[in-house]
Order: C-alpha cells, then sequence, then structure tokens
C-alpha cells in the first residue's frame, strides 16, 4: 500500500502527513518533485523522516525537465530515499505535441532516459493522464508514442477512463512493462465536482477487484493511492486505506 504525497500537499507537517499514513496501514510513500529542490540538505531530512517512521519511499515523481538538464540529479535523490522507480508524471500543455510525428520523437526522449537510467541501475517510467489516451487524427494514440517498444509504465486507471479509454485493455497490452499501478476512483457524475470529479479509492463507480487482479497479473509490485485535488487529505487517506484492503483482500480471498 502506497501513497502518492501530492495527495497530502496541503497537510500542516511532513510528519503529520507520515504518522498518519503509518497509522492506517501503508508501507510507503511516493515524492514528487515539480523542479530541482532548491535545498538538497532538506531532501535528505524528508528521505530519513519517512524511514524514521518506519515507511519507504521505492518511487518518485520527477518533472521531464530534471531528466533532460539533469539526470544526475534524479539519480542523487534517488538514492537518498531508495527508490528503484523514477518517473515522469505529466506533459505540460505547451509542450505537447500534435501529431504522431511529434509524439513518437517525444517518446524517443523518454527511450532514452530509460536507458539512461536503467545504466544508474533504477527504472524508469510513464505516468498517463487524459490527454494521452485521445487519439489523433491518424487513429494512434499518444500513450502509443510515448511508450513506444522500451519505456515502462505507471498507468493511471482512473484519468485513462476519464480519457474515454478501457484501462483494462491497456493493462494486457502493456503487461510486462508495469512496474506500479496509480489507483484512483471516480465519483459518480455529478458529484465531487470541487475535487475533480475524483473518489475517495473504493468509493467510487470504477470495478477496481478485476481491475486490480489484472495490474497484479501485468507486474505491479506497488499500488500507489492517489488524489489529485482532495478537500480533506486526511479523510481521502483513511478511506482509501480501507478500500485498499477490501479491495486487495477480496482479490486474494
Amino acid at each position: 500500500m502506497s501513497f502518492q504525497l501530492f495527495s497530502s500537499r496541503e497537510a500542516e507537517s511532513f510528519d503529520e502527513q507520515l504518522m498518519l499514513l503509518k497509522e492506517l496501514g501503508y508501507t510507503d510513500v511516493q515524492p514528487f518533485f515539480f523542479g530541482p529542490p532548491e535545498d538538497m540538505a532538506e531532501v535528505a531530512q524528508a528521505a530519513q523522516a519517512i524511514r524514521d517512521h518506519g515507511l519507504t519511499a521505492k518511487t518518485g515523481h520527477f518533472t521531464l525537465d530534471i531528466f533532460d538538464t539533469d539526470p544526475d540529479l534524479v539519480e542523487r535523490i534517488a538514492k537518498l530515499y531508495g527508490m528503484w522507480l523514477v518517473v515522469v508524471p505529466y506533459i505540460n500543455p505547451e509542450d505537447r505535441p500534435t501529431t504522431s510525428q511529434g509524439w513518437r520523437a517525444l517518446g524517443e526522449r523518454l527511450a532514452a532516459h530509460t536507458e539512461d537510467m536503467k545504466a544508474r541501475g533504477l527504472t524508469f517510467a510513464y505516468h498517463n493522464h487524459e490527454f494521452e489516451m485521445v487519439p489523433l487524427e491518424d487513429g494512434s494514440y499518444p500513450i502509443e508514442h510515448l511508450l513506444g517498444e522500451s519505456v515502462p509504465f505507471e498507468p493511471d486507471l482512473a484519468w485513462m477512463v476519464v480519457g474515454g479509454a478501457d484501462p483494462m485493455a491497456w493493462i494486457k497490452r502493456y503487461a510486462g512493462r508495469i512496474p506500479a499501478v496509480h489507483v484512483k476512483d471516480i465519483a459518480p457524475e455529478g458529484e465531487a465536482l470541487d475535487e475533480k470529479g475524483f473518489a475517495d479509492f473504493g468509493s467510487g463507480v470504477m470495478d477496481w477487484q478485476p481491475l486490480w487482479e489484472a495490474c497484479v497479473a501485468a507486474g505491479s509490485q506497488l499500488m500507489i493511492v492517489e488524489h489529485d485535488q482532495p478537500s480533506d487529505w486526511r479523510r481521502f487517506a483513511t478511506r482509501s486505506a480501507h478500500g485498499l484492503k477490501r479491495i486487495a483482500e477480496g482479490v486474494h480471498a
């Protein structure tokens, strides 16, 4: 059970987040870096705090520009935390191509990072939102060009649904290249509009039982719960922990 710390970014303190997550039964957290950190000493302190609370940080999100400009920094941060998986979580709107050729070129950059991180002892992956799942004029999908033949995939299944895609089809397509999965849920239509329409995990409309089983069969080693905009991070973390346990137990029953 892992927790993306972006979901609890409104917490008053880092220790407050870690204490509650540990109490709820989470064993791992996923830090995020939306740019190079200003103070590496603070990064080291955060990594130590995670260990002090009896948690691990096996994965992390880093923006593409950090991989492009300072891959050594990615490696340094990953080793401070004990990460083995480093993930690009987003392509900014202004950087998104409009043609298949453009998406393929971007995919070639991701493939190069995949090989570079592998040489450093790390696994690289790409994380989707909804825009990669919308077909282009030629019928292909941006996600196909981004992942190419070699880039590992950290799929976000709820964002797939928002993009009009069938998560099960994409899980099966990239089985063997899915080291981790972002698990989130979607609220009934018209609800939770102040929370981007997402729900606490296990309390929404997605049928997660078969999806969970498919993710594990596809090779996922971590199921990382996330909410892009929870109005109450404590409520989200608590209810999602119960949802995670219930669905995992149902799969293995």
